[in-house]
């Protein structure tokens, strides 16, 4: 493959897994909808976002085919719809809540309606929302430009409070831009959901480090409240003898490489190690990056995978092969990666996950060929948080908060996203992040 890729190509090659509908494919969908759920009781599907979006209302809009109301709907509580509707966990969500479900017939698409309706407003550059507040004149400081930030900048904006967003990339989105695979969202639509932001009243200071307590100090001072929205760290740190060879990745930057327009060639044969979620999504972009034999080892069973089930299935009939009960020893080769050297696993006594611990095999070790290995194993926890705001405590890397108003133990911070769950999903970013935008509203006024 090329190192390089045009447009049409990359298309061809991260073919989406949601493609947009059609606005005839949009009505017939919407259709469907059974309009469950009322005054007394919502909608499954409702019940089901948490981010609260009215999802039975917004589809019977778009039955209505009133796309308008729809997006706005869809934005009244959750400002990143057009994003949250590519990469939310629906099979798992309001999808898998979805009535028809349970009757044995499939769900109504509600993310592909979503994006229909958001995208439809975004391309006629509608505002997010109307601002009915007076300016309060108060600051608020965000800092990290991935999904809580955004949410929590907005949402903030719209209640009429000044509000600066800092990060060090040089576009917004953060994990969504850069760390999930391309198959579910590239660019598009973040370029166009920050313009709307801005014109909601939010700034950007992008290409902006904050990686020192100075820094953080500075933005403090001539803010009234601070919100972080850092993220994870880097990948785990967890070290084999041989990764230094070519071919040997971790899987954050092995996503940014592909959502580059140097995507890296990988060969025929792929390993790739871990068992969340992130594992899945770079053995499958594997697979359309031309590899002819891909496999995800992982060291428990499948019954113990922290992936979606519906994602490990999908991986399955695409052709992942899946060696469970394994872990890597080393990486082999001489100039450039040729194998993982592996070694069988047993499961002993639960470990503190709750999970049974995995234990080698003695004398099992066996070899996989493999021109790439991508090890996605987890990202570390932000530890180094502690020594940047006084009085911030953190358990286990994560910023410890009120879980029902962000707030940290320093009175002047607040914080969201992945940087307290560790590791969630977007639109749970954006629940967290609506919440803390309420507590702070609240503290300012």
């Amino acid at each position: 493959m090329a190192a390089t890729l045009e447009e049409t190509e990359r298309e061809s090659v991260f073919e989406e897994l949601r493609p947009p509908l059609t606005v005839q494919e949009a009505l017939v969908e919407a259709d469907r909808c059974l309009e469950c759920g009322g005054v007394h009781a919502p909608a499954p599907c409702t019940v089901a976002c948490p981010a609260d979006v009215d999802v039975a209302g917004f589809v019977s809009a778009i039955a209505a085919g009133d796309a308008a109301r729809a997006a706005d709907t869809i934005f009244a509580e959750n400002l990143l719809g057009a994003s949250c509707a590519r990469v939310c966990p629906v099979e798992v969500l309001c999808e898998g809540a979805c009535v028809l479900r349970h009757e044995g017939r499939e769900p109504i698409q509600i993310a592909a309606l979503q994006r229909y309706a958001a995208d439809w407003s975004l391309a006629r550059e509608r505002p997010l929302r109307r601002r009915g507040e007076s300016p309060t004149g108060r600051h608020v400081a965000v800092i990290g430009a991935g999904p809580a930030g955004l949410a929590c900048a907005g949402e903030l904006a719209a209640r009429g409070h000044e509000v600066t967003v800092y990060d060090e990339r040089e576009e917004v989105g953060g994990l969504v831009r850069y760390a999930i695979a391309p198959y579910r969202i590239q660019r598009h639509p973040l370029p166009a959901e920050a313009v709307a932001l801005e014109e909601l009243g939010v700034a950007f200071r992008l290409g902006h480090p904050v990686r020192d307590r100075a820094a953080l100090d500075a933005i403090a001072a001539g803010a009234d409240a601070v919100f972080l929205a850092v993220g994870m760290g880097a990948d785990a740190d967890v070290r084999y003898p041989g990764e230094t060879l070519p071919g040997v990745w971790d899987s954050l930057p092995f996503i940014e490489a592909l959502k580059s327009d140097e995507p890296p060639a990988v060969g025929r044969s792929v390993v790739v190690i871990g068992g969340g979620n992130t594992a899945i999504d770079v053995a499958r972009e594997a697979l359309r990056l031309g590899a002819r034999d891909v496999t995800l080892v992982y060291r428990r069973t499948v019954e113990e995978m922290p992936a979606y089930p519906h994602e490990i299935e999908e991986a399955e009939e695409e052709g992942v092969h899946f060696q469970w009960l394994a872990a890597p020893v080393r990486f082999l080769g001489h100039g450039h990666l040729v194998a993982v050297e592996c070694q069988t696993m047993a499961l002993g006594e639960p470990d503190e996950s709750g999970r049974r611990r995995p234990e080698p095999a003695p004398g099992s070790e066996f070899v996989i060929p493999a021109e790439t290995a991508v090890k996605a194993i987890g990202q570390r926890g932000r530890d180094e948080l502690a020594e940047l705001v006084e009085g911030l405590r953190l358990s286990r890397g994560r910023v410890e908060v009120d879980p029902a108003t962000g707030r940290t133990a320093n009175p002047k911070f607040f914080a969201g996203g992945d940087a307290v769950n560790g590791g969630s999903s977007a639109v749970e970013a954006v629940r967290e992040a609506k919440l803390a935008a309420r507590a702070i509203d609240e503290a300012l006024r």
